[in-house]
């Protein structure tokens, strides 16, 4: 009976305190009709403002008109634009939270709306159909937050550019349907929980007040914060509309199946409705519950599938690459920092790893600015047993501590050639080595630099040694130099590229001219220890034993004289004055490095009998010292002339001092005459290394089209450049720099003519004003008639430079300029003159008829094309020649790039990782493709006084006397004396030991023995042995200084024409040889000729 009466007391007080459907309709339709209502006046507003600006126009009186003018505001325009104008712009700044005034409001009103939020969870614990009392000192602090939130709300409101869409705005929704509420609980004097929950969304601000705080500072933090935000306030919310729907129940039936449910039962139902695991022990009953649970395990899946996977992928990943690498004794390992991407990354592991195939004892560690991306992730994990990726930046030491940069090999530096701003990468790169040798000064560094003038930055860096390895790949440097040597002689820069280019693609060739090419592309560069078997010998004595019995063909040594132990010299085709040391260096042209082994085991004892190069192998000889022979004179570069005695040799730098050119007087000096720089004298920069002149002003060397008569260029290069006032510069003196080497005579310099915008060429031409024989014609390559303006049909190389990276939406359309060049410059024709020579053409071939000569003969322009993406090739030339399957296939299996007419430097990536397991490979490129820079000469080269007398002035110009690479004919030049010549072995040993000549490659037609109008011809990279030789072969040589190269019999002054190393045209059949100098040719040392049998 005492239960009875407590519930009938209890039914009695619910009833006097319980809220009826009038109450809840008043609470709930104030929130409706202002929502509904402001908007409908605000569209009113808009369309009555768009009316009244049309009628202005209007002629004729009106009461509406007038009541809508502007009349009286435009009399006054400085009271609109202080009202309207300043009063709002600073309700912005004030609600941007740029002010500490605005930061401090900005975080107030977040704070009150979890004070709200919190009051909403209190007041919950109470039956939802029951209104608190009006007493409640709780109700009247959420009544003083909503007053401050309607303050703000009327501020945002009018500092809104478009009312309508702030109308709308989530913020703005949640203010709609709270803040009237709390006026109706006012005038009825009870509240109601209502839709208070709404408050939970101001969650979403989170992000901003933690950053406006400093809480959160990086970009994961600032991610991790939004996705909580954003699954807090929608569970929050969630939870709060199931509360009030099924606590009150359906409208339509009066509430009859509604059900008591807490909040916090509430929150359960949504977790488990989120993780779509429904335990069925809480569930909606109502309608309206039901249909928002239908709807909301819909959203649910995409939330809890996304954010909540990603969430815990942050805390995770947020751990693991923020862990410290643990160094372990013994174990050698290396950090890359700088451009890690996906495809830097790749690009990377696939040349590093190539070098150990199946044999890895070097552990990659990746210092990365940011969190890896998905597909970098996937890349690490399949090569985890190598690679461990780390999160920092090498500008902070923490940063460098963690991943133990004073313990690795190398610290590698990757560029990014793709950027916008090529200065401000090689900046923030500069800043990397700066850091890291300021804290560990014994680290080497390998660092890729895209423009050569800022490496000037790093040989300036206190700790910088270039002795302990430290090393610069210099991306224009390297690509330019190789395209000025495409343009030198033909085929060289392909012949070159194959020499470094990885093939480890299938390729069935059709055709054997594509299979003599594929051949040479498994040729590398290598290096290898030299026995001391040929301590003594000569380099020709040794580079023919090693390429007869060992069947390697040695190019250059590392030379190290004996009473310099200091100094060592790369010499490339050293003369017979030459003597190995111990220990000496050799490079070799081979396929692997287990040929090379050949050089280092070979003995005189054991393996003078044997015939087969693979069995030579590690003897057990003991007898393997030979006694040094003294040489007679030590010597940097190779000459085959004159030579010195050893009193001449300089204390510093043993190198060879010219006899028949007095290069010391033709400095120029302030005494210096017009006479004194004439034609038979060269002028030479400080450096010695390439010609020079005075500053000529740029409106000199600027062309007029008008007066093409004064300017009839001939066997010239024309270089097409496309730049404008504001794009990256290309570095043109990398260009110029190799066709102005001194091992040229002044007279076989070809005059070089770059076709591009004037406004370009100013920003370059402080870089190019002291080299001779520049001329710029102001135009572009896309314009016929600029090109023949610079007489391109006389010039004996046209390249096409790549277009300075600009910001496209598609990587394939960054080669649009140069290859819509390339198609205009391939559709020009050259009629080919007749040959008036009474002597027979050596190179027609014997299938043409004799009525043929009759019949007028048309040749392309010779042309080189620079590419950004290698995929482009199909663009400039169907690779038809070859199976189709290599019309899938990279660019250096093209037809175009065999022929020597392509080329792309994306190869140059994988120097960084032959840097770091052979520098000296490294250094043989650069001296090769940069007409002779090396490390110990990048110092001279940065002078801004090239003329300024130097100490070791005399022993840096005998650099000039160093080898040049040169293309050399069967039968017009001095191989022709050479006898037998039938194979590559017998050519090889024949000019080696006659006149020191050093052949490397074959330039052969591709077309011997087809009707054609246009030889092409294609590149063999270091033929076998008994490659069988065609009459018209030309042969890519490595020529020493001042040898004379026409025939003996004919050493006229008719042979001196403009063939400097290469010729005016390809398809004119000529001879590409290397110049001759006016000079006879002097008798070598005695060697006998030996046949290669």
């Amino acid at each position: 009976m005492s239960q009875t009466l407590l519930d009938n007391l209890y039914q009695k007080e619910l009833t006097e305190t319980s809220c009826t459907i009038e109450i809840q309709a008043a609470f709930i339709l104030s929130s409706l009709a202002t929502f509904f209502g402001g908007l409908i006046i605000l569209f009113i507003f808009r369309v009555a403002l768009k009316i009244s600006r049309n009628w202005r126009y209007i002629e004729g009186p009106g009461g509406l008109l007038e009541l809508f003018s502007s009349r009286r505001i435009e009399a006054n325009p400085l009271r609109k634009l202080y009202f309207h104008g300043i009063f709002r712009e600073r309700i912005e700044m004030l609600l941007s939270a740029q002010t500490f005034v605005g930061q401090v409001l900005v975080i107030l009103v977040f704070v009150l709306s979890i004070g709200s939020l919190i009051i909403y969870f209190i007041n919950s614990m109470d039956p939802v159909r029951r209104c608190s009392a009006y007493e409640d000192k709780i109700v009247h602090v959420d009544l003083s937050f909503n007053a401050f939130f309607s303050f703000y709300f009327g501020l945002r409101f009018w500092a809104a550019e478009d009312k309508i869409k702030f109308w709308l705005e989530m913020n703005s929704i949640v203010d709609i349907f709270t803040i009237p509420p709390t006026f109706i609980s006012f005038y009825l004097k009870s509240n109601w929980l209502g839709l208070r929950f709404l408050r939970a969304l101001r969650l979403l601000e989170l992000p901003k007040i933690l950053q406006i705080l400093q809480v959160i500072k990086t970009s994961n933090s600032v991610k991790l914060s939004k996705l909580l935000s954003i699954v807090f306030s929608t569970w929050f919310t969630a939870a709060g509309f199931l509360h009030l729907v099924e606590n009150s129940g359906d409208p339509w039936l009066n509430g009859r199946n509604s059900q008591t449910m807490s909040y916090f039962e509430s929150i359960y139902l949504v977790t488990a409705t989120m993780s779509t695991v429904g335990f069925g022990d809480v569930v909606a009953k109502t309608s309206l519950g039901r249909i928002f649970i239908v709807f909301f395990t819909l959203g649910s899946l995409i939330l809890f599938a996304n954010y909540i996977p990603e969430m815990v992928e942050l805390f995770s990943t947020r751990k693991k690459y923020n862990t410290p690498y643990e160094a372990v004794k013994g174990k050698k390992f290396i950090v890359v920092c700088g451009n890690i991407t996906i495809d830097s990354v790749t690009a990377f592991l696939r040349n590093f790893l190539h070098r150990k195939t199946g044999e890895i004892n070097i552990e990659i560690v990746f210092l990365g600015e940011t969190l890896p991306s998905v597909e970098l992730e996937t890349l690490l994990k399949c090569h985890t047993s190598c690679t461990t990726f780390v999160c920092g930046t090498a500008l902070r030491i923490e940063d460098l501590k963690r991943v133990a940069v004073e313990n690795a090999e190398a610290c590698l530096i990757l560029a990014n050639p793709f950027c916008s701003d090529l200065h401000a990468e090689d900046n923030s790169n500069i800043m990397r080595v700066l850091s890291i040798k300021n804290s560990y000064p014994q680290t080497r560094i390998i660092i890729q630099i895209l423009q050569s003038q800022n490496k000037v930055f790093l040989s300036k860096i206190p700790n910088w040694d270039w002795n302990t390895g430290d090393n610069i790949i210099c991306f224009a440097e390297l690509k330019l130099g190789f395209m000025a040597q495409g343009c030198l002689v033909p085929g060289l820069c392909t012949f070159l590229t194959t020499l470094f280019i990885e093939q480890n693609q299938k390729v069935f060739p059709k055709h054997p001219w594509q299979r003599y090419f594929l051949n040479g592309l498994k040729n590398k560069i290598l290096t290898q220890r030299l026995s001391n078997d040929f301590i003594g010998m000569t380099f020709p004595q040794v580079s023919r034993l090693c390429f007869v019995k060992l069947h390697l063909m040695l190019i250059a040594i590392q030379h190290k004289p004996l009473f310099h132990n200091h100094c060592s010299t790369l010499i490339l085709n050293p003369s017979s004055q030459v003597r190995l040391n111990k220990d000496t260096l050799g490079f070799f042209i081979a396929e692997s490095t287990k040929e090379v082994k050949r050089a280092l085991f070979y003995c005189s004892n054991c393996h003078s009998d044997v015939c087969n190069p693979e069995l030579i192998g590690k003897c057990s000889c003991k007898v393997r010292s030979r006694q040094l022979i003294a040489p007679t004179i030590m010597m940097m570069k190779s000459s085959l002339d004159d030579f010195t005695t050893s009193s001449q040799i300089h204390a510093s730098m043993s190198r060879e001092q010219p006899s028949s050119v007095t290069i010391t007087t033709t400095r120029c000096t302030p005494n210096d005459t017009a006479e004194d720089t004439n034609t038979n004298t060269d002028m030479l920069d400080s450096s010695g290394m390439f010609h020079w002149c005075k500053s000529m002003p740029l409106d000199k060397a600027v062309l007029k089209r008008s007066e093409k008569t004064k300017h009839e260029f001939q066997n010239h290069i024309v270089a097409c450049v496309f730049g404008d006032a504001h794009c990256n510069l290309v570095g043109l003196r990398n260009f110029v720099m190799p066709l102005r080497a001194s091992n040229y005579t002044r007279q076989e310099l070809k005059d070089i003519v770059f076709i591009g915008s004037l406004e370009y060429f100013e920003r370059e031409w402080r870089f190019l004003r002291n080299f001779p024989k520049i001329y710029i014609m102001p135009g572009s390559a896309l314009y016929i008639g600029d090109l023949h303006a610079a007489n391109i049909e006389q010039c004996s190389m046209c390249v096409i430079l790549a277009t300075p990276y600009k910001a496209l939406s598609s990587q394939i359309l960054v080669d649009t300029e140069t290859i819509m060049a390339t198609l205009n410059i391939q559709s020009l024709r050259v009629l080919c003159p007749t040959p008036v020579s009474s002597e027979p053409e050596v190179k027609t071939s014997p299938s043409f008829p004799t009525s043929g000569k009759k019949k007028q003969r048309y040749q392309r322009i010779p042309i080189l094309t620079e590419l950004k993406n290698p995929s482009n090739i199909h663009f400039i030339e169907q690779m038809g020649g070859m199976d189709e399957a290599l019309k899938r296939m990279s660019l250096h299996l093209s037809t175009s790039f065999s022929t020597g007419a392509v080329f792309s430097a994306t190869f140059l990536d994988s120097l960084l990782a032959t840097c770091f397991y052979n520098y000296h490979v490294v250094e043989l490129l650069q001296m090769l493709v940069t007409g002779g820079i090396s490390s110990q000469m990048e110092h001279y080269l940065v002078k801004e006084k090239p003329y300024e007398t130097t100490e070791g002035y005399t022993e840096i110009l005998a650099g000039r006397t160093r080898c040049k690479l040169g293309l050399l004919s069967l039968d017009q030049t001095i191989l022709s004396d050479i006898n037998p010549r039938r194979t590559f072995g017998q050519l090889f040993c024949g000019s080696l030991d006659n006149f020191g000549i050093l052949c490397v490659g074959l330039y052969r037609m591709i077309d011997e023995e087809e009707h054609s109008q246009e030889h092409k011809r294609f590149v063999i990279t270091r033929p076998a042995n008994e490659c069988h030789l065609l009459p018209s072969d030309l042969v890519f040589c490595a020529i020493p200084f001042r040898t004379t190269c026409g025939k003996s019999e004919n050493n006229s002054s008719t042979q001196i024409q403009d063939n400097t190393t290469n010729v005016t045209s390809l398809a004119q059949e000529s001879d590409f040889y290397d110049a001759p100098e006016a000079h006879d040719s002097q008798d070598l040392y005695p060697v006998s000729n030996k046949e290669d049998q």
